[in-house]
C-alpha cells in the first residue's frame, strides 16, 4: 500500500510511519506548512493519514483563531484536495475533546458533541464539514477520536508522575477517586493497519483507546513497580488540595487547577466500536503494558 502521512515528522507519525513501513506499507511525508503544499500531494496513494494540527495548549497561551486556521481550515483544504483525487482512504485525526471535555460515564461516538476550548471546537468543525460532504464512490473516510496517547519518547503528563515518583516523594492526591482511559502508541499502529487492510470496514467515526481504564493512583503504582519504589499514597482530603493548588495558578508551581484536573478527572472512553468493527476481541497491549513500556523509556533515555 502507498500511504500519505501528514505531520509525519511528530510522535504519531514517526511511529505510525515505522510500524507500517515494518508491515510492507510505502510511506510519503506531507508537509502542509508551505503555501504550495497541493503540488507535493500524491494523488494516487491508497490512504491519506491526517495527523497534523495545533495541538491542546493547556498553559492557555495561544490565540483562538491559531485552532482554526489549522485544525478547521487546513483539514478541509486537505479534503477537498482528497475528495478530487484518487486517494481511496482518508484517516483524519480528532481528539475525544472535539466531544467532550468531561465524561461522566463512558463516551461513546453517537454521544452529542459539545466540545469546550477553542482547541475541541476547531476539531468538531473539521469533522462537521467532512460528514456533510457525500463520499464518491470508493472511496471511505474515517474520523479517529483518540484520547491520550503515550509510548516511548513521549512523555507527555506522565512526566510529573514519574518525578514524583522517582524522586521518593508521597503522591498527595491518592484521595481523588478516578478511571481513566489511555492509548499506547503500538495499540494505535495496530488499529490504523487493521483498518487500512479491511476492504470490509465502514466510512465513520471511530474511537481509539487502550481495552482497559486505570486510576491516576494506579498508574503511580505502576511507574513504582517499573522504577523499584515503593510508593506512598497520601489521602489529603480533597477540598484541601482544590485551595492549594489555587496558588499554582498564579504562581510557577508544579500543580495548577489545569494540572489538577488532568492528573485526577474521570474520562473513559469506549473502543468497543472499532474492535467491533474490525472483528478483534482485545487489542495487543492492555493497558498497564502500554504504561511500563512508556516508563521503561524514561529510564532507557536518561
Amino acid at each position: 500500500m502507498k500511504i500519505t502521512i501528514t505531520g509525519i515528522s511528530g510522535f504519531v507519525g514517526q511511529n505510525l510511519s515505522t510500524y507500517l513501513i515494518n508491515k510492507g506499507c510505502a510511506i510519503n511525508g506531507l508537509s502542509l506548512r508551505t503555501i504550495d503544499w497541493k503540488k507535493s500531494f500524491v494523488s494516487n496513494a491508497d490512504a491519506l493519514i491526517h495527523l497534523a494540527g495545533k495541538a491542546h495548549d493547556t498553559a492557555n497561551t495561544s490565540a483562538d483563531e491559531e485552532y482554526f486556521k489549522i485544525n478547521r481550515d487546513l483539514t478541509i483544504a486537505l479534503y477537498d484536495e482528497f475528495l478530487q483525487s484518487d486517494v481511496m482512504d482518508f484517516f483524519y485525526f480528532s481528539s475525544v475533546k472535539a466531544v467532550a471535555d468531561q465524561v461522566e460515564t463512558i463516551l461513546i461516538e453517537e454521544v452529542k458533541a459539545e466540545p469546550l476550548t477553542p482547541y475541541g471546537k476547531s476539531k468538531l468543525e473539521a469533522e462537521n464539514y467532512m460528514l456533510s460532504k457525500p463520499i464518491p464512490s470508493g472511496k471511505r473516510v474515517f474520523i479517529i477520536r483518540p484520547c491520550m496517547i503515550h509510548g516511548p519518547g513521549n512523555k507527555g503528563n506522565l512526566n510529573l508522575l514519574y518525578k514524583v515518583v522517582e524522586k521518593g516523594v508521597p503522591w498527595p492526591l491518592a484521595r481523588f477517586d478516578n478511571q481513566r482511559s489511555f492509548l499506547s502508541i503500538d495499540n494505535l499502529s495496530f488499529m490504523i493497519y487493521e483498518m487500512l487492510r479491511s476492504s470490509n470496514l465502514q466510512s465513520g467515526v471511530y474511537n481509539f483507546a487502550d481495552d482497559d481504564a486505570l486510576s491516576t493512583n494506579d498508574l503511580v503504582r505502576i511507574i513504582g513497580s517499573v522504577l523499584g519504589k515503593d510508593v506512598n499514597l497520601l489521602k489529603i482530603p480533597v477540598g484541601l488540595v482544590k485551595s492549594i493548588v489555587k496558588i499554582g495558578d498564579v504562581l510557577p508551581l508544579p500543580l495548577n487547577s489545569e494540572r489538577l484536573k488532568k492528573l485526577t478527572e474521570s474520562y473513559v472512553v469506549s473502543n468497543t466500536k472499532i474492535k467491533k468493527a474490525l472483528g478483534i476481541e482485545k487489542l495487543p497491549l492492555s493497558a498497564k503494558e502500554g504504561l511500563e513500556n512508556t516508563i521503561k523509556s524514561f529510564n532507557q533515555a536518561k
